[in-house]
């Protein structure tokens, strides 16, 4: 007796819960547009008001296509949590971020953020009330 075939379902169409225009990218720039002058802010506190708590990583990929992005996106003032210049690589020259900081009165020191924890802006806290 031959084998069964199997039944294949066709995939239902998706429902669409998000409006079109959606973009994590796009969300993220949002985000970052709105980190003042002289702040930082790290990849997973933008994950986080976001709601994709374990999402950091993908905030990391949009700071890295950030520089396509209209109106500009303050990529410089994104910092790994430990306000490490991590995405120092990306920019034009190996400096730049470090550069672009310091003429914010932001000290750097070895890669790191100085005074981190001052110069920390969180968006849950800061936007609590803003949307």
């Amino acid at each position: 007796m031959p084998p069964k075939k199997k039944q294949i379902r066709k995939a239902e169409p998706l429902k669409e819960s998000l409006p079109k225009e959606y973009s994590f990218f796009n969300n993220v720039y949002d985000v970052v547009r709105l980190i003042p002058k002289g702040r930082v802010t790290s990849y997973g506190a933008i994950a986080n008001y976001l709601g994709t708590k374990l999402s950091a990583r993908m905030v990391g990929w949009a700071m890295n296509a950030s520089h396509q992005a209209l109106p500009s996106v303050p990529a410089h003032r994104v910092v790994n949590r430990n306000g490490m210049l991590t995405g120092k690589h990306h920019f034009a020259s190996p400096t730049l971020m470090e550069e672009l900081l310091l003429k914010e009165d932001v000290s750097v020191l070895k890669d790191q953020i100085i005074d981190f924890e001052k110069k920390f802006w969180d968006p849950a806290k800061e936007l609590e009330n803003f949307f």
